[in-house]
């Protein structure tokens, strides 16, 4: 039996419904609508009414924030529902099954969900039309039946075998030109007709399967052939290029080779160069090609030890074009995977996009296009959804705004990993190894994704590429994360991550990206027999194709010996993952799939390395144009103009959604100053280790300007390399063991010599730029379909620049000092328009001697705005202002000034060569030859410019509550004393934080014990639950960790982990350790919610809420808000506050979607009374506030923590256990509020 039920918010909750009322009258022009009703629709089958009922209460809805009706409620002038296409990941769903079984046992029940929405207002059939035109993307979802269906059980006719192409052998040119268009493939007519000659040498004719594989194999996605394509010939027309294509050539005479010139060779020319040269010594090289790798050193607990650093960049383009939220996702999901199979542990992200203006009318958006405003919220809204639930620090956001990337979106995602050097081996796979397949199962998400981004696209694209778009499932694939870092798995795996001993099992892995099984697996040995039955898939009904190319996400492929399968198929399963084997190494070269009794694939190796039919161009590149940038005639406004300009704005309403400081290891906020403002130019963060500590950090920047670029692609990408090291060299980083990664991305490039003349220019700008400076791109990615019909993206080379040093070295970007001098220096400039490279070298050599000897207090490099830009931005982060010095020039303050560095000295500081830019005051104003523009001024058009886009603002301020000082009641002693107290840290899917959890509660002197929940099955429930509950009776402290537990799904946030601990055996077992051995209970962030929503806090023991319970929800800004926060202590009478006194101010992270405390005046009347009110969000003065920029989710009374009557049970939104030496020196404060060292002293009896 299907059980049905709706779900809408509570009057004053809907803040997601009020927002899209907003949106589609202001952005759709749809003035006669004067509301919006949102409800979540639940379809339940396979468990009892019962269940269900239990469910209603407890998973689909919480009473204090929703209202539930079985029939859809009266009301409103239009209404209709949304869903998910048949086959597509429902989050939602899925944690709801998850939660419903964790709650009742047995088998996992079958959920479908669905969004309803109740339009009111004088609306016309056209204006309902519109109104879902804009909330349903055909790519993923369409309008859903509003009849409850009978079965949610999916029919499907079961596939029993694949096409033969019969008479493929005998195709000539105009048939296999026929052949390509109705098949929708990718390769050429050139690529076609060498496939069919191949199969003719095999006297036989392909499968379906065969040549979808060899398209995605071949694609330029997954080998790049646009780059290996040979150059023939190259026509210039500039001296410059010439001389660089020289250069080039020369290079190739002295190294000796003899490969066909290409892009490629172009691209990575210069490392081979500098590598022969011996300049390259810390490079680590090998047949796997997993990401960037290099040698490092790292200081640990003060012992040097060698490691690996890895780093990687990766583009969804054009998933993100026509699916924002999952082609984003999946990008940061990608980026992840490949140094992760580098055996790494990833620990830092930076987002770099590219879009058209998003501020401009829905009405002027291109046919065929999503709307630029709904694909960077989206796309933001994705990426840091997945970002923040697998625990990964995104240290640095930006996205530059250019008319061209309106022919498709920009999305990269760079990340950096480390692993100790011992841990990482790599062997070849032999005859009879076993390859096992980890994690997500497979099914028609991201079909064809590999060749659809390969492809220019045109009006029709959105409604023909779905299948091509993946799925991002971030719980899992944190799975994947957790097995790898397992010290369990890693003595079997070659110690995959950082700890345990060397491990000897895994000889080569891969992850699951474009092509899935046919090149994930495919790539790891050249002789391979794949079994696709064996395979998980999501659900029946794929076909042999369709499992052999399917990119569904969250997958990994590895090799392991055939006798360590059973050991290590168990090691997956304790960490609640699923692995599989799914193929053999054989000692023959061919690649062979089976399926359902069939041969569906029999490939030789030499013929799919081949990568196709080779390709030939000449090349004609255009003369560079000059690059200019318009200088005001007037000072005031020139800076009112520049603060406004979209790649100038700020840029923290949209950075703020990411969180920064998971991993406790973040050095530089995104924005620094005790304002929070200043925005950093290089991303920091310590190596992660998971014990000990260091003081080694690696440094990430990035470079790049669309419209010096699009003037000359050549100068555009020299320049991106030195605007990439100079931020890091602003940033406190030596210029030695400095490395790069390109992203490039062009339009389409045909057979048109001059649209390929723009990869070219930009390679050989990099080229020179590596030649000259002594530096390397040691990786990179390419992209090379930008183009939409006519309209074609800017041409794309970011440079991303890679270091490493010690968290000492650190210099931030905030001017610290009214009364400070701010000195430039400044390289000579070439006739060529680009800075001499001694001269370049030299600043940065400087620069870096005055920071080593504590000269300088802050630095910064001027990008998009020249040197007002860079001092503005400087200034803000502290509130400071500045006059400039008069002899300087409106082309000086306003120029363009790529390696220039400022830095803030004392007033008397002597620097040859340097040039004074002005004086750091405090008056409030910008000064420059007697003219004076308010710095007031300047930060409301600085904020406001994207605010209706990436709002930092939450409508009008509540008036202040009042600041409390409330001592509560002294809890009675432990039991029993506890030398060395034992916390039981539960982890569950979507806990993220239980690294950091562990390592703050060692360093207090706790042992911690992390318990991974299982719930693949369920057998593997009840073993949890009766696992979970004897260790209870072991510990003194359960500590419930921060993450997105179920993905804070089905639509709020601790569901999961609450349906656990509501077992009879865990939930007595709870209420032992509370009320007759006295321990303790935390919950941060996520734990947090579970323990409010379980009744642990405010009321000491699990109950059953109500509506009159208190309870968290969504922030009032309705986003993630991710920051550092003060809060002031309130009661101090707690065990885990009692080394902190009342009125003491600490500084602490946020990082959450879901932390506005809500409660009636009566709750929060005794918790005050109680002393339960722990602590309070405070603002710059001290004082409790509703401003938005202090408290991030709007809580009543400013509360960030509340604790259980007698103060053992303490719930606080604030990530306390983010803690450590050297983190966020951009912003002042406390940060240590000692809550575990107080906790185990309580424990100690001391």
């Amino acid at each position: 039996m299907v059980y049905r039920v709706f779900v809408e918010k509570r009057q004053g909750l809907a803040q997601e419904a009020e927002s899209l009322c907003g949106e589609l009258r202001n952005f759709l022009g749809l003035t006669d609508l004067t509301g919006v009703r949102m409800l979540n629709r639940y379809d339940a089958e396979g468990l009892t009414a019962e269940v269900f009922d239990r469910a209603v209460r407890t998973v689909f809805s919480e009473p204090q924030l929703d209202v539930t009706y079985t029939e859809l409620p009266a009301g409103g002038d239009a209404c209709f529902a949304v869903e998910y296409l048949p086959g597509q990941f429902d989050q939602r769903a899925d944690s709801a099954a998850q939660c419903i079984q964790l709650m009742a046992g047995g088998e996992r029940p079958v959920i479908r969900s669905a969004r309803v929405y109740i339009l009111s207002g004088s609306l016309t059939a056209e204006d309902i039309a519109a109104v879902k035109k804009y909330v349903i993307n055909p790519v993923e979802a369409r309008e859903a039946a509003q009849d409850k269906p009978v079965t949610l059980a999916m029919r499907c006719a079961l596939p029993t075998d694949v096409e033969t192409l019969t008479g493929f052998r005998d195709m000539e040119d105009p048939a296999l030109t026929d052949f390509i268009a109705a098949r929708g493939l990718a390769m050429d007519l050139d690529d076609i007709r060498f496939c069919r000659d191949y199969f003719r040498t095999e006297q036989r004719d392909p499968t379906v399967t065969e040549i979808r594989m060899i398209d995605t194999y071949w694609s330029d996605h997954c080998r790049h052939t646009t780059f290996l394509t040979t150059i023939d010939g190259v026509k210039f027309e500039d001296p410059c290029l010439a001389a660089a294509w020289d250069s080039y050539e020369e290079t190739r005479r002295r190294l000796g080779r003899t490969k066909p010139r290409n892009l490629m060779d172009i691209a990575t020319l210069a490392g081979k160069y500098l590598r022969a040269a011996g300049k390259l010594q810390k490079l680590d090289e090998s047949e796997e090609i997993n990401a960037c790798t290099v040698k490092m050193t790292v200081s640990l607990d003060g012992r040097d030890e060698d490691w690996l650093l890895l780093f990687k960049n990766e583009t969804h383009n054009h998933p993100t074009e026509i699916e924002p939220f999952g082609g984003a996702a999946t990008c940061i999901g990608g980026a992840i995977r490949d140094p992760l199979s580098g055996r790494s542990y990833v620990y830092a992200a930076m987002r770099v996009t590219g879009a058209a203006d998003p501020t401009r009318p829905v009405s002027e958006t291109i046919p065929g296009k999503l709307p630029q405003r709904r694909i960077v919220q989206t796309a933001a809204a994705g990426y840091s959804s997945y970002g923040n639930q697998i625990g990964l620090a995104t240290g640095m956001v930006d996205e530059l705004y250019h008319p061209g990337y309106a022919a498709k979106r920009m999305e990269i995602g760079a990340v950096i990993a480390a692993a100790p050097a011992e841990n990482v081996r790599r062997a070849c796979p032999d005859a009879g190894d076993a390859v096992i397949l980890l994690g997500g199962r497979t099914g028609r998400d991201g079909i064809g994704g590999a060749t659809g981004s390969s492809k220019a696209h045109t009006a029709h694209s959105v409604e023909t590429c779905g299948a091509e778009v993946q799925k991002g499932n971030a719980p899992e694939e944190r799975k994947l994360q957790r097995l790898f870092r397992n010290a369990k798995a890693t003595r079997l795996i070659k110690r995959l991550f950082r700890n345990g001993e060397a491990c000897r099992l895994i000889k080569r892995c891969n992850d699951f990206g474009a092509g899935g099984v046919s090149v994930a697996i495919g790539e790891l040995a050249d002789g391979l027999e794949i079994d696709l039955d064996a395979v998980p898939r999501k659900y029946d009904g794929l076909d042999g194709t369709e499992l052999a190319i399917s990119e569904s996400q969250e997958r990994m492929a590895v090799v392991v010996d055939a006798r360590d399968v059973t050991r290590f198929l168990a090691l997956a399963e304790s960490e609640n993952l699923e692995a599989t084997v799914v193929a053999h190494v054989t000692d023959t070269p061919r690649l062979v799939m089976h399926w359902n009794g069939h041969r569906v694939v029999d490939l030789s190796r030499e013929f799919l390395n081949s990568n196709g039919a080779e390709k030939h161009i000449s090349i004609a590149p255009a003369a560079p144009e000059t690059y200019q940038p318009v200088i005001p005639v007037g000072f005031a406004d020139g800076c009112r103009s520049l603060v406004s300009d979209l790649n100038v704005c700020s840029r923290r309403g949209l950075s703020e959604r990411f969180d920064s400081t998971i991993g406790a290891g973040t050095v530089l906020m995104p924005f620094g100053g005790r304002k929070q403002k200043t925005p950093i130019q290089a991303m920091v963060q310590k190596v992660s280790v998971e014990h000990g500590d260091t003081d080694t950090c690696s440094f990430m920047s990035w470079g790049y300007n669309p419209y010096l670029s699009e003037k000359s692609p050549f100068h555009g990408a020299y320049l991106a390399v030195v605007e990439s090291v100079t931020k890091l060299i602003a940033t406190g980083a030596a210029f030695e063991d400095v490395y790069l990664t390109f992203q490039e991305y062009f339009e389409k490039p045909g057979h048109d010599p001059r649209r390929w003349g723009q990869p070219l220019a930009a390679l050989l700008g990099a080229f020179r730029a590596q030649m000259e400076l002594g530096i390397a791109a040691i990786g990179g990615k390419d992209s090379m379909s930008g183009s939409f019909e006519s309209l074609d993206v800017p041409p794309t080379l970011v440079s991303f620049a890679v270091t490493t040093g010690r968290v000492s070295d650190v210099v931030t970007n905030d001017i610290k000092t009214a009364g400070h001098r701010l000195i430039r220096l400044c390289p000579e400039i070439g006739k060529d328009g680009l800075p001499v490279p001694e001269s370049l070298l030299s600043v940065w050599n400087t620069a870096t001697g005055m920071m080593r000897a504590g000269k300088v207090y802050a630095a910064y490099t001027p990008t998009f705005g020249g040197i007002v830009e860079a001092v503005y931005k400087m200034c803000i982060g502290n509130g400071l202002s500045f006059a400039f010095d008069n002899c300087l020039t409106l082309t000086d303050l306003f120029g363009f000034s790529v390696g220039t560095l400022l830095l803030e000295v004392d007033a008397d500081t002597d620097v040859p060569g340097a040039c004074t830019v002005g004086t750091v005051t405090d008056d409030g104003r910008m000064v420059w030859r007697g003219e004076t523009v308010e710095l007031a001024d300047l930060d409301a058009l600085y904020e406001g410019r994207l605010e209706s886009v990436f709002p930092m603002q939450a409508g009008e301020t509540a008036p202040a509550p009042d600041t409390v000082s409330a001592p509560g009641r002294k809890p009675a002693a432990p039991a029993v004393a506890c030398a060395t107290p034992r916390v039981l840290i539960p982890v569950f899917p979507g806990t993220n934080c239980e690294y950091d959890s562990a390592r703050a509660v060692r360093a207090a002197g706790a042992e911690a014990d992390i318990f991974v929940v299982n719930n693949l099955t369920a057998d593997g429930i009840a073993r949890s639950v009766e696992t979970f509950a004897d260790k209870l009776k072991q510990s003194q402290i359960v500590f419930i960790p921060g993450g997105f537990s179920g993905g804070d799904e089905p639509d709020g946030s601790g569901k999961f982990i609450m349906a656990f601990l509501r077992n009879a055996a865990i939930r007595e077992g709870v209420g032992d350790l509370l009320d007759k051995r006295n321990g303790l209970m935390c919950g941060i962030c996520n734990g947090f919610q579970a323990l409010i929503k379980l009744g642990l806090v405010p009321f000491g023991r699990i109950l059953d809420t109500d509506v009159n319970c208190p309870t968290l929800t969504f922030n009032r800004i309705a986003r993630h808000q991710s920051k550092l926060v003060r809060i002031r202590v309130s009661s101090n009478t707690s065990p885990w506050l009692a080394g902190t006194q009342i009125g003491d101010i600490y500084t602490v992270p946020v990082s959450h979607g879901e932390g506005r405390f809500l409660a009636s005046d009566a709750m929060l009347h005794t918790l005050l009374a109680n002393g339960q009110i722990a602590t309070q969000y405070v603002d710059a003065d001290g004082q409790a506030t509703m401003d938005i920029q202090y408290n991030p989710n709007g809580s009543a009374w400013a509360i960030e923590g509340i604790t259980s009557p007698d103060g053992r049970v303490i719930g606080k939104m604030g990530h306390t256990e983010r803690v450590g030496k050297g983190l966020y020196r951009n912003v002042p404060g406390e940060t240590d509020m000692k809550m575990f060292e107080s906790a185990v002293r309580y424990l100690q009896n001391q």
